[in-house]
């Protein structure tokens, strides 16, 4: 077992500083309760680094990412700080594709004692992950849109290569939580593939890989479709893999059902590298008010310590990662704290000490 784990830490801007602060102070309570050292070296990045040095990624902060046994990270960008293309700054996409990190894992989950905007008592039965391909699809366009006289022009790529290995993490994810939670799993394809030949061939890798899974459960369905069936019944869902975009937009869609960005912990994971980080943005409307919700950050922790104990075989992550799952939903049901998106007053220390509490 190793006996000290290196973490990256990018707070970056906004509310980022405020939940990365919660999640340290988290993980500096789970230390004493599991024994697992953590080196915590916090680095600079994001938009009000690149306003205050003309650098949004410095190579410092790149060369300690490479080293670190995993990044732990906030939020970055401001809606005023773009470069020149009109972009905004956004370091944590030049880390996923630096670090090859294919696998955006967003996992999301309803809280008993916290409402959800759906009528359905079956809300309460949420419990879902999709897994988006993140270094190809639309975005593989950044930085590469062809600019001419009558338009901008941005291309969509999907490849043999992205498409099995991300299909093949998804099977992988829902063969996991099948045996965790002792029951059937599905893998549910996303695309566009009546229209778009690009999609077609994302399709059909998806039912290539999924004939070598025969053990699990496999459909697919198109991403207006599933926009809808997300809002109408997303309680029948287990895992759903879906191209860069698609899963960028549905993302978003899922964590609201929950109660909001507050609720959504998220991982980008490669091969050899992962970085954690809440799905929510800096939301500078807020930022330094102490009333943004930790939650997703803290959960956002969990994942980078479970990841981290399967990498390493190392149990006592595993279970820390444990640990604060349970904390955080004991802390809502009890009634203890309600974020200020659910209507509640409940502080960002409010949050932070309660599960620090349960812990």
């Amino acid at each position: 077992m190793k006996p000290e784990y290196q973490i990256a830490v990018l707070p970056g801007d906004g509310i980022g500083n405020e939940v990365m602060q919660a999640a340290e102070q988290v993980l500096q309570a789970l230390q004493k309760r599991t024994g697992v050292a953590l080196a915590l070296s916090t680095q600079k990045a994001g938009a009000q680094h690149y306003l205050d040095s003309g650098v949004a990624l410095p190579e410092a902060t790149l060369k300690a990412c490479e080293a670190a046994d995993a990044i732990l990270f906030g939020a970055m960008g401001l809606p005023h700080v773009r470069g020149a293309d009109g972009t905004e700054i956004i370091p944590q996409l030049d880390l996923r594709f630096h670090f090859d990190l294919y696998a955006g894992v967003r996992p999301i989950r309803t809280f008993k004692g916290l409402p959800t905007p759906l009528a359905s008592p079956k809300a309460a039965e949420i419990d879902l992950v999709l897994v988006r391909e993140s270094t190809e699809g639309l975005f593989y366009a950044r930085g590469r849109g062809e600019t001419r006289p009558d338009g901008v022009y941005d291309t969509m790529q999907i490849t043999r290569k992205g498409t099995s290995r991300i299909c093949e993490f998804a099977f992988r994810l829902a063969e996991r939580r099948a045996a965790q939670k002792g029951r059937a799993g599905r893998v549910t394809n996303v695309d566009k593939a009546n229209v778009f030949a690009s999609m077609a061939f994302w399709r059909k890798i998806f039912e290539e890989v999924a004939a070598k899974h025969p053990g699990m459960a496999a459909d697919s369905a198109y991403v207006d479709a599933m926009a809808l069936n997300l809002v109408m019944k997303p309680w029948t869902y287990d895992v759903l893999v879906t191209e860069n975009m698609f899963g960028d937009i549905l993302s978003d869609l899922i964590a609201a059902l929950v109660g909001g960005m507050g609720m959504a912990p998220s991982a980008d994971i490669g091969d050899r590298h992962a970085l954690f980080q809440p799905a929510h943005g800096t939301a500078p409307d807020i930022a330094g008010q102490g009333k943004a919700n930790p939650t997703a950050m803290i959960l956002s922790a969990a994942m980078m310590l479970d990841w981290l104990g399967d990498r390493h075989d190392d149990i006592r992550l595993k279970d820390g990662a444990g640990l604060i799952d349970r904390a955080v939903e004991q802390v809502f049901s009890s009634g203890q704290v309600r974020p200020f998106e659910f209507g509640g007053t409940s502080s960002t220390a409010d949050i932070t000490r309660a599960v620090i509490g349960g812990l």
